[in-house]
């Protein structure tokens, strides 16, 4: 990102995922703890070791954002001159995938015996050695902590490409993957669950959770006036970095006023490409007008009452556009106090939203089966 842009940005300075859910576990009960980890930039021993332990400290809380990192400035700080190439990148994280959890899968739940009388902590018959030699990676194992709480945690994906989608139909339980409305949301809710269909997982284990930003006013002009506001705050500098970034091709060079231009096929995210490229073409917006959007959020968003948005949600339920959605909030902490004391009693109201937690880990309140043990068939299959 250009320093103009990168200056006027709070990305320049961010906690470390990990050690941030750590501290949130101690100071949580219920909420889900989830963290992206990318699998073109990272080793699958450290990510399974990683997530293992912050599921055994949050009590079975953890879930895994997998990602494959298209942007081409990360590349410069792991000794590559340049970004991995798309489908390349999405080849690597399906057997990276099933890397980790083989090494979650390294111990029977009940190897851990630590009977003090003989002095065996654990089973040596329970432990074992994964052994992977793929054409990416090359892991022995196993992994030096034990089977997880929920066996694994919880599978998040984001992709809504091709190969994106792919992945996530045989890999994701959530899904993170960005609609901007409902059609594309019930497309894409039908893809990613038929491709699932196709390949024997059942769709029910899969929950599409697009993201969505929610601005509630009083009235539907008082959340409209609050988006304008805050879209008017995006400095150009600022929007048009993000704009280049998502497209993966430099706009700054034409007229700010002028329509977008054709933008050919890029190496950077191609769902991000053609969602904003679309959004661009549907509300005829200018490089100007489409730079502040995105620059402040482009995506799926709720403006309106807690009336309105419940009805828009409820749609998108009803209609099978989700299974619920990623919330965002416009600013901390108003925007969050704005939907759980105003939208959320609606939502529960109309019954489409609980009233307590169904259970103690993040799988159980998602309606997720737990994971069987691939090498141990003694680990239960579910707790739904």
């Amino acid at each position: 990102m250009p320093i103009n842009a990168l200056k006027r940005s709070h990305t320049v300075t961010s906690f470390e995922p990990f050690t941030l859910l750590s501290a949130l576990a101690s100071v949580t009960e219920h909420i889900g703890l989830v963290a992206t980890a990318s699998t073109t930039y990272d080793e699958p021993y450290h990510i399974a070791r990683r997530f293992a332990s912050v599921d055994h400290i949050s009590g079975g809380r953890a879930g895994w954002n997998i990602v494959t990192t298209s942007n081409p400035d990360a590349a410069l700080n792991f000794g590559l001159e340049e970004e991995v190439e798309h489908d390349e990148r999405y080849a690597r994280a399906r057997e990276f995938y099933d890397v980790v959890t083989g090494l979650w899968d390294s111990f029977a739940d009940d190897a851990f015996i630590r009977d003090v009388e003989s002095g065996i902590y654990f089973d040596p018959k329970k432990i074992h050695v994964l052994g992977h030699q793929g054409k990416y990676l090359s892991v022995r194992g196993p992994l030096n902590i034990a089977r997880p709480v929920q066996g694994w945690p919880v599978i998040v994906q984001a992709g809504a490409s091709d190969a994106g989608r792919q992945l996530a139909a045989e890999t994701a339980e959530v899904v993170f993957a960005p609609a901007g409305n409902l059609e594309a949301g019930k497309a894409l809710f039908a893809d990613i669950k038929g491709r699932a269909r196709s390949i024997g997982r059942d769709p029910e284990n899969i929950k599409i959770l697009p993201g969505a930003l929610v601005i509630v006013g009083e009235t539907v002009e008082e959340a409209i006036a609050k988006r304008t506001h805050l879209d008017s705050l995006v400095h150009y500098e600022s929007g048009i970095a993000s704009l280049n970034s998502a497209l993966g091709y430099d706009v700054s060079g034409f007229d700010p006023d002028d329509p977008l231009p054709e933008i050919p096929q890029t190496n950077a995210s191609k769902s991000a490409r053609e969602r904003i490229i679309a959004l661009a073409q549907r509300e005829n917006l200018s490089i100007r007008q489409l730079a502040q959007r995105v620059g402040s959020y482009g995506g799926l968003a709720f403006v309106g009452t807690p009336q309105t948005i419940a009805s828009e949600m409820e749609q998108w339920l009803t209609e099978e556009g989700s299974d619920g959605f990623n919330i965002m909030f416009p600013f901390l902490p108003e925007g969050l106090n704005d939907f759980v004391d105003k939208v959320v009693p609606e939502l529960q109201r109309r019954g489409i939203f609980r009233q307590d937690y169904e259970g103690k880990t993040l799988r159980e309140n998602l309606g997720l089966a737990r994971p069987a043990n691939r090498f141990f068939q003694t680990t239960t299959a579910s707790v739904s």
